[in-house]
């Protein structure tokens, strides 16, 4: 029996903001609710971001898979730099929180470090 994983590819969407900033490599964490869907991803895996609606992807390698109480944790583990470059910790986490409302927030939050491919 061998204890190699298989990688998992995954296709999630993202709003075209922070799509741009991972197609050019400067957001490098990801921020995603602990759903089950989720729990198995790793190092290795591939995810193929999307923009809802449109053809156009962009494909990047999980390096890391962190998982946090909350958004607040989250972003003070990782640092807003590298979840958005483009706005401070407080806008971050308003804007995080609009996309996912407290029920969602209360699974807990991953950050995924991502290379892009």
């Amino acid at each position: 029996m061998s204890d190699t994983r298989t990688a998992r590819r995954y296709e999630l969407n993202l709003y075209r903001q922070y799509f741009d900033l991972v197609a050019a490599g400067r957001k490098t964490t990801e921020v995603r609710v602990r759903y089950p869907h989720l729990a198995d991803m790793a190092a290795g895996d591939t995810i193929r971001f999307r923009i809802k609606g449109t053809d156009e992807t962009c494909d990047v390698l999980v390096k890391r898979v962190t998982a946090y109480a909350d958004f607040e944790a989250l972003l003070d583990g990782e640092g807003p730099g590298t979840v958005n470059p483009t706005a401070n910790r407080e806008q971050q986490l308003a804007n995080i929180r609009a996309i996912y409302p407290p029920e969602k927030e209360a699974l807990g939050a991953l950050a995924i470090e991502l290379i892009a491919s």
